[in-house]
């Protein structure tokens, strides 16, 4: 069973990220606070979750929410800042959305979540240094398989992974030839023989190794 919290905070919030290892689309981020009261005998790390489950499990995890949000960073930012900082700054990003301020975050995963702030990106959000103050005044703890460990990083795990999912089949009907509905952008081996057939699209990262290399036979 997961555990309500790291600590005795009212005001503790859990943030996750999905979609890093793609090779196309946005890595999603989220980030909640949930009633010290919240239970739930089916939530646990989205990976280990089908995606029925996953959809099923949305709506309650955000009716019983204290404030949740969620963001898309986009491949031209994730080309520009990489795909570390761009995960970084998805859950910040998250953070300065909630509808009130954390006493505590809790990250999955082993960075702390405030190790980058105010990257100079010319594309997506640039941070104030109010909004930069106003972050690095939360006290926050990263948790190696935090998903699998404590209720709020688990939530987040699945809101991010269930709007990404959302995102990945909006954008299969304009490009259907990558089969996004299916592999959601991760580098399957249909997906990559798709691009070497096709080539990359507007929302491939072209910072990314899109295809492997090529052998080069010594005959």
């Amino acid at each position: 069973m997961l555990s309500k919290s790291y600590g005795n905070f009212k005001l503790e919030c859990g943030t996750d990220e999905a979609g890093r290892g793609c090779l196309a689309g946005p890595v999603t981020a989220a980030a909640i606070i949930l009633d010290t009261n919240f239970e739930n005998q089916t939530l646990n790390d989205s990976k280990q979750l089908s995606e029925n489950k996953r959809f099923q499990l949305r709506p309650e995890i955000e009716s019983q929410a204290i404030t949740f949000a969620v963001t898309h960073i986009y491949n031209e930012e994730i080309d520009e800042i990489n795909i570390l900082n761009a995960s970084m700054k998805a859950m910040q990003e998250c953070i300065l959305k909630l509808s009130q301020k954390p006493e505590h975050i809790i990250v999955d995963g082993n960075r702390g979540i405030f190790r980058k702030l105010g990257i100079q990106n010319t594309v997506g959000k640039i941070f104030t240094q109010e909004e930069i103050e106003y972050l690095k005044d939360i006290p926050n703890q990263s948790i190696i398989k935090g998903d699998a460990k404590f209720l709020s990083i688990a939530a987040a795990s699945v809101l991010a992974k269930t709007y990404r999912d959302e995102f990945m089949d909006k954008i299969h009907e304009e490009y259907p030839m990558y089969n996004w509905k299916k592999n959601k952008g991760y580098p399957t081996k249909e997906h990559r023989e798709a691009i070497a057939k096709y080539g990359p699209c507007k929302y491939h990262r072209m910072s990314f190794r899109l295809l492997p290399e090529q052998l080069i036979l010594d005959l």
